[in-house]
């Protein structure tokens, strides 16, 4: 059958925004919980905290937030399409480890180990997706696998080579300078020091963004993730439009793990165990749900930025960082009912 996506617009129905009315728009966009969420965590921490208003505070809420950002749209793309990936936080310290490694044993460019590294994770997305494709087995299942393998091999690899669980310096090797320009660098916009994650944040939402809304691939996503057995029998390309995503994911993975490891130099291979959950929290503040189908990259993005406020707004109010955990948790239970609630709402207006 042709994999034309026409049949699959007529036919099925896609969360894109609904046209009408203002308020009608409003309430059917799956980061409306999100953004009234990200104003409360901001007016709260503003009353709070007095430090917290200040533009150099606002940078470093802007840069904690593209940390967790560059991960959770891309993972945001791959929920609407209806499947999971707890790999992501040891994939990224996998990325960092085999950069730095490879040009520290072949003492060859560090962009020579910047390439070998992004062909390795991109390897190891497409692994999740083919296997996930020719199995049918839960997502949940593969990616778990995929993360318990990877975290003993950046353990296993790193002991062998290097004798302790972190790598070599690598600052001193030819093209680290350029490298670190690209991935680890920093602007200055007026009084505001901006991080180039954040630049490469907004990159990607951009991108995601216009992929969902703007381009027949969108269309696929929301087909797969909301009915994919419907989605098949009008011609979507299912197998290519799950492996795409876990693709997608390892080049989020690729340009995080080289940040980590151009903006600290030394990898520490134990790092990014459980960071994976904190891209699925803010995924599902920002809107998208568990079973798929639905949400979007924007609100993946404020998701994150909710998580850079909360994660900083505590320090500025000089309060202990385990009170990190229980705001971070209070948020995704009310924002998740927030967007029960406008879920339903729109549904109704349909």
């Amino acid at each position: 059958m042709s994999a034309e996506a026409p049949p699959a617009e007529e036919t099925l129905s896609s969360p894109r925004p609904v046209r009408g009315s203002l308020p009608r728009r409003l309430v059917g966009r799956p980061e409306l919980g999100a953004v009234v969420g990200a104003v409360a965590v901001f007016v709260f921490f503003s009353a709070v905290a007095d430090a917290f208003l200040q533009w150099s505070s606002f940078s470093t809420v802007l840069y904690a937030s593209s940390t967790i950002g560059i991960m959770a749209v891309p993972v945001a793309l791959l929920m609407i399409g209806g499947e999971f990936d707890l790999s992501t936080g040891v994939l990224v310290t996998s990325s960092a480890l085999i950069s730095s490694m490879f040009s520290y044993q072949m003492t060859a460019n560090v962009w020579v180990g910047v390439g070998v590294s992004l062909l390795a994770t991109l390897a190891i997305g497409f692994f999740n997706g083919y296997l996930l494709v020719r199995t049918n087995l839960p997502s949940f299942i593969i990616t778990l696998g995929t993360f318990l393998i990877l975290q003993g091999c950046n353990l296993g690899f790193t002991k062998l080579i290097s004798d302790t669980v972190s790598t070599k310096s690598i600052s001193d090797m030819e093209g680290f300078p350029s490298a670190q320009k690209v991935f680890a660098s920093h602007l200055t916009i007026g009084d505001v020091e901006v991080q180039i994650t954040v630049l490469w944040w907004f990159a990607l939402i951009a991108l995601a963004t216009w992929i969902l809304l703007r381009t027949r691939a969108g269309n696929w996503i929301f087909a797969v993730g909301g009915a994919k057995e419907a989605a098949r029998a009008v011609g979507v390309p299912v197998e290519r439009t799950k492996i795409g995503l876990y693709l997608g994911v390892a080049l989020a993975a690729w340009i995080s793990g080289q940040h980590l490891l151009f903006n600290y130099d030394v990898v520490q291979s134990g790092e990014g165990v459980g960071n994976e959950l904190l891209y699925i929290i803010a995924a599902v503040i920002g809107g998208c749900l568990l079973t798929g189908g639905y949400g979007s990259a924007v609100g993946a993005a404020v998701g994150a930025f909710i998580f850079g406020m909360t994660n900083k707004g505590i320090v500025y109010a000089q309060w202990g960082a385990d009170w990190f955990k229980f705001f971070l948790g209070a948020m995704l239970l009310l924002a998740t009912l927030l967007n029960w609630w406008v879920r339903k709402r729109a549904e109704e207006s349909k």
